[in-house]
């Protein structure tokens, strides 16, 4: 048996892995990835590497096998179709007769454009028949820290959101969730709405990012056209600006900012503070 993780050379991938690798022997994990050699520190250390394409169904024609546990780490090309890109997977993982089919979805509560294709996801693989584990996952704190560079040149943090607050956590405490799931009993046919322990807001978040750095940090809240066209002009596709100012719109509404204590009870201890994350992206 098998643990299988897809994406496994992303950001969120590489997590997993990298926590799997404290919980079992390397040659039970397979790193599923596009570029093989961008997989080669995980084959050095035991990893098995499996190349394969959402884009390409065949690639994945005896890639699973009964009794493996399966991670779909959703896709990100939003202009390919991600619907059919997981259907692929799901449909390999369905034949193969897997144990477990776990699945990074998006929070219940959102209502933005973003959370449509995972819902239609989340359909096929309810009506699949496989055991499933859908991971509703909140934002992360990385989406924010890893953009700081803007933030620091022009002392603002520039948001479509209002005064809503966000629920976010790092990536690493959405792995250890998933690692949780892949390697634990008892999570069949299971929905975890994972979010971080505490919300923040925009103008918390700037007077942290202030604290830290010494400089005077203000949050300038935007209309939403405003921050789509920001976005473009930064270099962002049209569809997938409208995309990212439609949850500003969630975050406005609160529905970001659901805090169910799912992703600390799986991870077995309290989510990273976003300070904590800052002050990484900072050092980093």
């Amino acid at each position: 048996m098998s643990i299988v993780v897809t994406g496994a050379t992303g950001h969120l991938g590489r997590h997993v892995v990298e926590q799997l690798l404290e919980k079992v022997p390397a040659e039970r994990i397979t790193a599923v990835v596009r570029n093989a050699e961008k997989a080669s520190d995980l084959a050095d250390r035991g990893v098995r590497i499996a190349v394969a394409d959402y884009n390409a169904p065949e690639t994945f024609d005896g890639l699973f096998a009964a009794g493996d546990k399966v991670l779909l780490i959703s896709g990100n090309e939003f202009d390919k179709g991600r619907v059919g890109q997981h259907k692929v997977v799901l449909d390999a993982a369905r034949e193969a007769r897997v144990a477990l089919f776990a699945y990074t979805s998006a929070p219940g509560s959102v209502t933005a454009a973003l959370a449509d294709d995972h819902r239609a996801t989340e359909q096929l693989i309810v009506d699949s028949g496989v055991p499933y584990v859908l991971l509703r996952n909140g934002w992360y704190h990385e989406n924010y820290t890893e953009n700081l560079t803007p933030v620091l040149e022009h002392g603002a943090v520039v948001q479509a959101a209002g005064e809503g607050r966000v629920a976010s956590a790092s990536r690493a405490d959405y792995a250890a969730a998933a690692v949780a799931v892949l390697t634990g009993e008892g999570h069949e046919n299971a929905t975890y709405e994972l979010s971080g322990d505490t919300a923040w807001s925009f103008a918390e978040y700037a007077a942290e990012v202030g604290r830290q750095t010494g400089k005077e940090i203000a949050y300038n809240p935007v209309p939403v056209d405003t921050y789509a066209g920001i976005l473009t002009g930064a270099g962002l596709p049209g569809p997938l600006a409208e995309i990212l100012a439609g949850v500003e719109v969630s975050i406005e509404r609160g529905e970001l900012a659901v805090t169910t204590g799912d992703l600390s009870r799986l991870a077995g201890r309290p989510t990273t503070p976003v300070a904590e994350s800052i002050k990484a992206a900072l050092e980093g």
